[in-house]
């Protein structure tokens, strides 16, 4: 069998790997211990992304007319990719942090969202968060302004329930102290218009 016809099928499965891929990472994995090497697959699977070596040729005719084609100058040494076709910062994410504890790997560039950054560049895309962790900020900023808004509502509330109770009260006092006034002023009228039939007649 040629050695073409047997590169095709590994080549292919590459490109099935980052076909719609929201970010791939190429690391040198030299030095990683078969523990630390363990750990890291374990560790990338958990987190949802795909981690494969392949052969540099391989990898470059896989990347050929595509986003991650920028990758092809790294295309030396040993040479491993990590893809995530959901969370475009996971891959960066994880192996930095990895890379913390195995300084033995290497980050050496990556494709996030169809554009190449270099080791360093996937260093600072590996700081952004997670789109759950985003979310999960977003949503309790929203619900922030919400509960003080409950709260504040519900004081006002309470407040003007107390007023409410003591102005029938206040009512009920005022009515009580005009309705004296009130029977005493006929009482005091009547004289007046008594008296006015007597003084036509004395002018008579």
């Amino acid at each position: 069998m040629a050695k073409v016809e047997l590169k095709k099928p590994i080549v292919e499965e590459i490109v099935e790997n980052i076909k719609d891929a929201q970010s791939v990472v190429l690391v040198d994995y030299r030095g990683l211990t078969v523990e630390q090497d363990t750990q890291l697959r374990k560790q990338l699977r958990e987190a949802g992304i795909i981690y494969k070596v392949y052969k540099n040729t391989m990898m470059n005719f896989a990347f050929k007319g595509t986003d991650f084609e920028s990758l092809t100058p790294h295309l030396e040494g040993p040479s491993a990719i990590a893809v995530s076709k959901e969370d475009a910062t996971a891959p960066a994410r994880v192996l930095a942090k990895f890379s913390k504890t195995a300084p033995a790997l290497e980050l050496k560039g990556g494709v996030v969202e169809g554009v190449y950054y270099d080791a360093k560049g996937i260093g600072s895309i590996a700081t952004i968060p997670s789109r759950e962790e985003l979310l999960s900020k977003l949503l309790g900023s929203i619900q922030s302004p919400i509960t003080n808004f409950a709260r504040v509502m519900k004081q006002l509330a309470e407040k003007g329930g107390a007023s409410e109770c003591s102005a029938p009260e206040a009512a009920e006092t005022a009515s009580a102290e005009e309705a004296p006034a009130a029977e005493a002023a006929p009482a005091e009228e009547a004289p007046a218009a008594e008296a006015a039939p007597d003084a036509t007649g004395a002018e008579a």
